[in-house]
């Protein structure tokens, strides 16, 4: 697995986050969905990550006060199963810990076996199960939580961050 660059999602990056999420997700979300998330939703905070210039996956959550929620996390097909999922997914824990949440909450289908496996290996569990929560389907959804999130880098900052 060659390494990857983990880096703040922008603007510029929604082309090629949108292909990923249309193959991915069903229904997808839209490219007006992300333009709010990434400029006026403050609790929002979204990652990519990129392979030699390319987004090659995203991943991004909510963070209000100590609780995160991860969203969404996708890597483009041509990409799986090399590593970058559990790397994305790291990153994106450790930054939500730096900005101060001491867990996450997820929901995942019942039927996406890979995508558990990816949470639980990062220490995820199974908390219960949403009825119907996938409106394409109307699957099922395992809600899953990880309360022990890594140690948050005491010189991490940045422009969002507020400081009373």
């Amino acid at each position: 697995m060659s390494d990857c660059i983990i880096r703040r999602m922008t603007l510029l990056d929604l082309d090629e986050v949108l292909e990923i999420e249309n193959i991915t997700f069903t229904p997808p979300w839209s490219r007006t969905s992300f333009e709010q998330e990434l400029t006026r939703n403050v609790a929002a905070r979204y990652l990519v990550a990129e392979l030699d210039g390319k987004v090659i996956g995203y991943g991004g959550a909510w963070v209000i006060l100590d609780e995160s929620h991860i969203t969404n996390i996708a890597v483009h097909p041509d990409y799986r199963g090399h590593g970058y999922g559990k790397q994305l997914t790291q990153a994106l824990m450790q930054y939500l810990s730096n900005l101060g949440a001491a867990y996450s909450t997820l929901e995942v289908r019942v039927s996406n076996i890979t995508a558990q496996n990816l949470y639980k290996a990062n220490g995820f569990i199974s908390i219960g199960k949403r009825k119907r929560y996938y409106e394409d389907n109307n699957e099922d959804a395992f809600l899953m939580v990880c309360d022990h999130m890594p140690e948050a880098d005491p010189d991490f900052e940045e422009e969002e961050t507020v400081h009373e």
